[in-house]
């Protein structure tokens, strides 16, 4: 008897050691059943197997094969092609073990990130949340949500899976993602649309870029270094890109949606920061994909006023400072009492008219706000232009718009407009230098344009 239970038990083992020689190809969690990918691109393929084993890769969309093998290092990459949007299809990835992903489509990619505003799902609380809850029934839309995780060193996978959009996971995505995806899908009629959301509440910039773009720089290294520990979230530079991008670097996207900059209020150098993080993320991916951004809402931060505006206006920088860009103005869906604001739905769908019309060349007429481009002084007026100034309108009598003189002291000035500009004066000041608009935490725009968006807040200097 004892004869009998050792044999079996080495066989087993002789089985489990074979199968752990043989069978152990295997790719990143995100290459998975339910998965989208780029549409009409080269697509990268990676993973680990045993070296020089031979892997072939069937793709059911052409019925293309093909081969690749592992280096000595058990690493492996190709290249392959994808056709046009459509689905379901399945993959195929064989070396001596077998792996079948099924009900992939080919469509259109985004990766969000952020903090908080990002990460809002429809069960935390938005406007009209149950009924778009129970209308959100898309099968050609699919989600990925990357856990929470931090490392001191760049990582090469993380877990989680693809969920087709149902009202279930629906509820527990990001919401603004969940309305971009609607939304660009209604335009490019039913292309399938993948949303990746890897962000988390309460952090910095700071921890989602390499640490060696901010030690590159000195004013981001300085900024980076004055950021104080929270008990609620990472705040040491590098730690969820390591562990929450970096696995990603590579899997081919469209485009990137940035929500974040409520905690680096009190930087003075947002612009920068977000400028050298952009800049990370595409050397990671080597792909100058399209970076959008929503400019945070106003709120009242403390401090002396001002330092929420000052991001804001960061933030508009950017938009001139690094190319491929985009930002979205949110002050007029925004309430000043709530750091969270819970209309979702205008934030993810000016953000996918932002991509439609920039990224897509989808006709969608101005898809932006009012955004300061410059200003000449005439005597004692002084003239702002604008982009995106068709058809300038006052929401209300509100005065936001103050000029200063060579003394850089701001008085509030009377706003008067004429066609695409915008004339002010002010018995205060006799010759004018400088401009700023809605600048204050809590001041939200009532300049618009005729598409109804709101002017981005600004300052001259």
């Amino acid at each position: 008897m004892e004869s009998n239970t050792l044999k079996k038990l080495l066989k087993y083992l002789l089985l489990a050691l074979t199968g752990s020689a043989l069978g152990n190809v295997s790719l990143p969690a995100f290459f998975a059943d339910n998965m989208v990918l780029q549409r009409n691109a080269e697509v990268k393929l990676w993973g680990w197997g045993n070296p020089s084993e031979p892997i072939t890769i069937t793709t059911g969309w052409d019925n293309k094969e093909y081969k690749v093998k592992p280096n000595n290092q058990a690493n492996w990459e190709i290249t392959i092609q994808t056709t046009g949007a459509g689905g379901p299809y399945t993959l195929s990835i064989k070396g001596y073990n077998e792996l079948t992903f099924t009900n992939v489509m080919l469509g259109e990619v985004w990766l969000c990130s952020g903090q908080s505003n990002m990460e809002w799902t429809p069960s935390a609380g938005i406007d009209n949340g149950a009924a778009e809850i129970a209308a959100a029934n898309y099968p050609n839309i699919r989600f990925f949500t990357v856990p929470k995780l931090t490392a001191k060193n760049e990582q090469i996978n993380l877990t989680g899976n693809w969920q087709v959009c149902t009202p279930e996971t629906m509820k527990y995505f990001s919401a603004i993602g969940y309305f971009f995806a609607q939304h660009l899908q209604e335009d490019l009629k039913n292309v399938p649309i993948g949303i990746i959301n890897s962000s988390w509440g309460g952090t910095p910039a700071e921890i989602w870029m390499p640490t060696d773009y901010i030690a590159k720089d000195e004013v981001v290294a300085s900024a980076a270094a004055k950021i104080k520990p929270v008990s609620y979230g990472p705040t040491e530079g590098g730690r969820a890109y390591n562990a929450m991008i970096h696995p990603l670097a590579g899997f081919k996207i469209a485009g990137v949606l940035w929500y974040q900059g409520e905690s680096n209020v009190g930087s003075q150098v947002y612009n920068k920061t977000l400028g050298a993080l952009i800049a990370s993320w595409r050397a990671a991916w080597q792909d100058n994909f399209s970076f959008y951004f929503v400019q945070i809402a106003p709120y009242k931060y403390g401090g002396d006023g001002y330092h929420g505006v000052i991001i804001r206006d960061a933030q508009r920088r950017v938009l001139h400072e690094t190319e491929n860009t985009g930002m979205v103005v949110i002050s007029d869906v925004s309430p000043t009492d709530d750091i969270h604001p819970r209309n979702k739905k205008p934030v993810g769908e000016r953000l996918a008219n932002l991509a439609l019309s920039a990224h897509y060349k989808v006709s969608k007429g101005v898809v932006s706000g009012p955004l300061y481009k410059s200003h000449e002084v005439r005597g004692s007026k002084l003239i702002v232009q604008f982009d995106n100034a068709q058809a300038l309108t006052f929401k209300d009598k509100t005065n936001q718009f103050e000029i200063a003189g060579a003394d850089g002291v701001y008085h509030p000035a009377t706003a008067k407009i004429d066609k695409s500009t915008v004339v002010l004066t002010s018995k205060d000041v006799k010759k004018p230098l400088h401009v700023r608009y809605a600048w204050g935490n809590t001041l939200q725009a009532n300049l618009f344009n005729g598409a109804g968006l709101p002017a981005s807040s600004f300052i001259s200097e």
